[in-house]
């Protein structure tokens, strides 16, 4: 008897691998679906309607234009002036609040532009970034009108609009005029 048990042979341990495809698809279709996928869409911007080839387009005098020029190295030049990013948002209040004090800025608000030039090998986060100072420049500009006005910020002068279907009057009388200049041929 003690020689049968010693003739017996142990079954090896075998783990079962008929599913294990099965959890393999599952995994990946769950991966599929949880997954976001960046995509990078680039800055959107509203462009005014193109002028017909006829017409002229309205006369700008030069006192209303801050011209900033961002180069190849991505070094910024205010009214051909070297600047630094972090400046360029208290250039363009000074520019657009100017109300004809200093005739280097506008004449008032609402003729105000700002130019923004680069060059073609311009860094893209450069101009990026001289792009969102211009616009926190105005989105400061609206938050001081709306708190003037009696309202917390901006944000909750939009949301008043909203429910009463108001006009944006802080928008008619600052303007967010930023014209894109295109780069000069290499």
């Amino acid at each position: 008897m003690a020689a049968m048990l010693n003739k017996k042979t142990r079954r090896e341990a075998e783990i079962p691998t008929s599913s294990m495809a099965d959890i393999a698809f599952l995994l990946l279709i769950f991966f599929l679906v949880t997954t976001t996928i960046d995509v990078d869409t680039g800055i959107g911007m509203v462009l005014p309607p193109k002028l017909e080839d006829d017409i002229e387009p309205p006369p700008i005098r030069e006192r209303n234009v801050l011209k900033i020029l961002v180069n190849e190295q991505g070094l910024v030049l205010v009214e051909d002036q070297p600047s630094a990013v972090q400046l360029i948002r208290e250039e363009v209040r000074k520019h657009v609040l100017n109300y004809g004090a200093d005739p280097r800025y506008a004449e008032e608000p609402g003729k105000a532009l700002v130019s923004i030039k680069t060059a073609r090998q311009t860094p893209y986060n450069a101009y990026v970034g001289v792009l969102d100072e211009v616009w926190m420049a105005y989105f400061e500009m609206w938050d001081s009108e709306a708190r003037q006005l009696g309202f917390s910020d901006y944000a909750a002068y939009v949301t008043m609009l909203e429910t009463t279907d108001g006009e944006n009057e802080i928008r008619d009388k600052i303007k967010a005029a930023i014209s894109i200049a295109e780069p000069d041929e290499a």
